[in-house]
């Protein structure tokens, strides 16, 4: 169900400290790009919020193309999404300290907050729940296909350590695109698996309205994320689309892949050079 607040729900959602909490933002090209941001906050049934400590691209993003998406993911594999519009940054007030005296922040140098980002809600989207059987069904029919119909690449997108990361059944996998109107969209609940190293098979429920409006040959965006907190985001254009047993099948051609885990983010593939 649509709304245009956060309900009681989904502020007791985002504020839980163990949350996935993902922003998909969109660069300077007009390509979707997506973050993990675990400080991710209801202020109010209007507002967002998040603590920055890193320099990542989203930050960026923001100033620059303030319309956003976000999804949360809580320890029971609850979900919410929704959309928004970056307000406004501060480096001081009631929310820099708050964020600043939460254990994860307080005594590591590293990791202080030094700014608050603002975000008014636009829409929210609640009541979704990820379902293992689902996933493990998704996983084995993105591996039903690349087998069937999808020939492995051999273009040096993907290191072994992301291949590995990126086809494991228990990473976390979400993809993102820019909508029509101009917002990225979050799907939570991808299953995908590599073709080689340049290409990636994905795997979205059929029954996700974003799913559905997920242009043909769009660039598609993929983050992935086991427990441990390792991570890489990648993009390519969605090919050879088709549904099969409840569940939009395509194959993504990479030619972007990006280090998304601090102390140093940044693009990975291709190279840049120095």
């Amino acid at each position: 169900m649509l709304s245009r607040s956060l309900s009681p729900a989904a502020i007791e959602l985002l504020g839980a400290d163990a949350k996935v909490g993902l922003l998909a933002t969109v660069d300077s090209d007009g390509l979707p790009h997506v973050t993990l941001i675990t400080s991710l906050a209801a202020k109010g049934p209007h507002k967002l919020m998040f603590g920055q400590f890193s320099e990542g691209r989203s930050k960026a993003n923001v100033r620059s193309r303030p319309q956003v998406g976000f999804l949360a993911l809580d320890g029971e594999r609850r979900w919410l999404r929704g959309k928004a519009v970056w307000r406004n940054a501060v480096r001081q007030g009631e929310d820099f300290e708050a964020y600043n005296r939460k254990p994860m922040f307080r005594y590591n140098a590293y990791f202080g907050i030094h700014t608050v980002h603002y975000l008014d809600v636009v829409e929210v989207e609640e009541g979704g729940t990820l379902g293992v059987p689902g996933l493990v069904f998704g996983a084995a029919l993105a591996r039903g296909m690349r087998m069937a119909v999808v020939a492995r690449s051999t273009t040096p997108a993907l290191t072994p350590w992301a291949v590995k990361l990126v086809s494991r059944a228990s990473t976390l996998k979400f993809a993102s695109y820019v909508g029509s109107d101009g917002h990225p969209c979050l799907i939570p609940g991808v299953a995908a698996c590599t073709a080689g190293s340049g290409r990636l098979v994905v795997a979205c429920p059929t029954d996700d309205p974003a799913t559905g409006s997920m242009p043909e040959g769009a660039e598609v965006a993929v983050f992935a994320l086991d427990l441990a907190m390792h991570s890489v985001l990648l993009r390519g254009h969605a090919t050879a689309q088709r549904t099969l047993a409840g569940a939009t099948v395509a194959a993504l051609d990479i030619d972007w892949v990006y280090n998304s885990m601090p102390p140093k983010h940044g693009q990975i593939y291709p190279q840049v050079s120095c």
